[in-house]
């Protein structure tokens, strides 16, 4: 279904259709709890429970409007929280940074290498691969990044880290693993208060997207999450894997819940991003899990208003 299609099928059912034009920043009038209780509804198809929130999905909204931790504006940020990782943690887990600029206009690709990736810093989805340089559309990588430097994240999710995130274009180091014919494969590890307790293994992003669930022994664990489909064919346990848990404990200590993304390339781990409120709180969740990852999060560690 095409971008026009679609927007007619929201338009459609009124709860939806608020959703679609929260995009565009047209309901920035509304208070952040009022504008989540209808998003909830919209998205998840239920009434949420902020006073008492129980599930997941529901406890990470109230982080939303609760957890005020100042830290959370540099974990966002694509661009600077590569500096903390690596202050952290040892800057062999950091991919490489070539460049920056705070405006399409200026971007450069004379001294970038053949291959790299253009993405920005402040949201979600604003990403230009090139493989080679010799047939790389940059015009078309321009218009995409354009978009995503004139937009502000938080409006449609209220994820307040975001929104006073400069907005960057960042050159760093394209990654590629052999060993899957899928492309690169997305390690991530949910973290509470340090604890790693489920990772998702995310292969084809840009084809066939499918994800595989594991507890951290790396048994499979059966998840109906945001509609993505599970690969039949299993993940073999990556040799990096208590290294990839020891890290994002530490990586995610003291913060409620926050989600770690590697890379394992060979014998090199790589740090992707960090993602504190995972699917923004609006992905659906199948209830039993809903329930039972909502459990592992202790609102009591909530940095609290500021």
């Amino acid at each position: 279904m095409g971008k026009s299609s679609k927007a007619v099928q929201y338009m459609k059912h009124p709860l939806r259709a608020y959703s679609l034009i929260s995009k565009w920043g047209w309901t920035r009038c509304l208070p952040d709890e009022i504008h989540l209780k209808i998003m909830y509804r919209a998205l998840i198809g239920k009434n949420i429970n902020l006073d008492n929130p129980k599930g997941f999905n529901e406890k990470l909204n109230w982080l939303k409007l609760h957890d005020r931790n100042p830290l959370y504006n540099i974990l966002v940020d694509k661009l600077a929280v590569k500096q903390w990782v690596a202050d952290k943690i040892g800057a062999q887990y950091v991919s490489e940074t070539y460049d920056s600029w705070d405006r399409v206009e200026s971007i450069s690709l004379e001294n970038l290498p053949n291959q790299f990736v253009l993405k920005t810093n402040h949201d979600s989805g604003g990403v230009a691969i090139c493989r080679d340089k010799s047939s790389f559309d940059f015009d078309a990588a321009k218009r995409v990044l354009r978009r995503h430097l004139n937009s502000n994240y938080f409006w449609w999710t209220r994820e307040w880290p975001y929104k006073d995130v400069t907005p960057m274009v960042m050159a760093e180091e394209y990654l590629e693993d052999e060993g899957f014919d899928t492309g690169l494969v997305d390690y991530k590890v949910t973290c509470f208060n340090g604890n790693p307790r489920l990772i998702e293994v995310h292969r084809g992003r840009f084809g066939e997207h499918t994800c595989n669930y594991y507890d951290q022994d790396w048994n499979p664990v059966t998840i109906d999450w945001a509609g993505i489909p599970v690969s039949p064919v299993e993940v073999e346990r990556p040799e990096k894997l208590e290294k990839m848990l020891e890290l994002s404990s530490v990586l995610t200590r003291g913060i409620p819940q926050v989600r770690c993304d590697w890379y394992v390339l060979g014998d090199r781990l790589v740090f992707g991003e960090l993602t504190l409120f995972n699917g923004a709180g609006l992905d659906p969740i199948d209830e039993k899990n809903d329930l039972w990852l909502g459990s592992l999060i202790d609102l009591s560690l909530a940095y609290g208003d500021q």
